[in-house]
């Protein structure tokens, strides 16, 4: 059966997410970078311009959006008077225009929670991947890759992950309620001797990923390390990570990151434990749809 030809793509970008655009583009000679000019009239209102838009018309157009805020990726209602924010965004990008070719695919990498990948009407047609399989390239160039334990925070990043990563022995991790204090624990697995992995979705404070390095050290873990696919960090909390001593070296060996939140990207440059797991490849091949 004769595979069907790859498509030319017309690759737009928002302004931050230009450098990861560039990388996108230099996948493959079939994506052209096109350019916004992200102009705003006197009251700061957008007033956008696209150069030879007329050369648009029949193309297979992506645009690359970076949601890095914390208001539009967290979906976790707790309490009458919470706003649905990730359902009110997931409305708003089902009101993407049909296309002439049909509905416009919508690429979402590892999103915050399972039930949101129904929020969608049917007017779109959502892609759901994942970055997972840029950690597990990674964990291979390890030195001792054949002594690495994946640990996960809750049994939510157990649910999303767990079958992605199921030729690594897994560690859970819970929260329980002791007074006015919640305390991580270990409800699953053993750490002892292991470089052990901590994986989630995104990363926004990271006292969950501290207080679960502190239980696997405990435990007996050789070395830990995490990953997340979004690397959210409000207000710098990445600073809490960095090696700065000797104690804070020993806390995380590795903390890898993609680059879906690009000012996280340019804030942790060349600053250790991070280490960035770049997206671009993994979105050509998404683009190709």
């Amino acid at each position: 059966m004769e595979r069907p030809k790859k498509k030319q793509v017309l690759l737009f970008h928002c302004e931050e997410a230009e450098e990861l655009a560039r990388k996108v583009a230099a996948q493959s000679d079939l994506i052209k970078l096109q350019c916004i000019n992200w102009r705003s009239f006197d009251d700061g209102f957008p007033n956008l311009f696209i150069k030879n838009a007329h050369d648009i018309r029949g193309q297979h157009v992506a645009f690359l959006a970076s949601f890095s805020s914390t208001a539009v990726i967290f979906e976790q209602l707790s309490e009458e008077g919470d706003v649905a924010t990730a359902f009110t965004l997931a409305r708003m990008l089902s009101n993407t225009p049909i296309s002439r070719g049909g509905p416009t695919s919508l690429v979402i990498y590892d999103i915050h929670a399972l039930q949101e990948r129904f929020y969608f009407s049917d007017t779109i047609l959502p892609l759901f991947v994942t970055g997972i399989p840029l950690l597990k390239q990674r964990l291979q160039l390890l030195p001792e890759s054949d002594k690495v334990v994946i640990a996960f925070p809750d049994d939510g990043a157990w649910k999303r992950f767990h079958k992605l990563l199921d030729d690594f022995p897994v560690v859970i991790c819970n929260k329980v309620r002791e007074g006015d204090k919640r305390i991580v624990r270990i409800k699953e697995g053993d750490p002892t001797g292991y470089h052990v992995v901590i994986v989630d979705d995104l990363v926004q404070s990271g006292g969950t990923l501290i207080e679960c390095q502190k239980v696997l050290a405990a435990h007996g873990a050789a070395k830990v390390s995490a990953y997340v696919t979004h690397g959210v960090f409000p207000k710098k909390s990445w600073q809490r990570f960095l090696h700065k001593s000797e104690d804070s070296e020993k806390a995380f060996s590795h903390f890898w990151i993609t680059d879906s939140c690009p000012h996280t990207v340019k804030a942790i440059a060349e600053k250790a434990p991070f280490e960035v797991l770049s997206l671009a490849g993994s979105i050509a091949d998404a683009l190709q749809i």
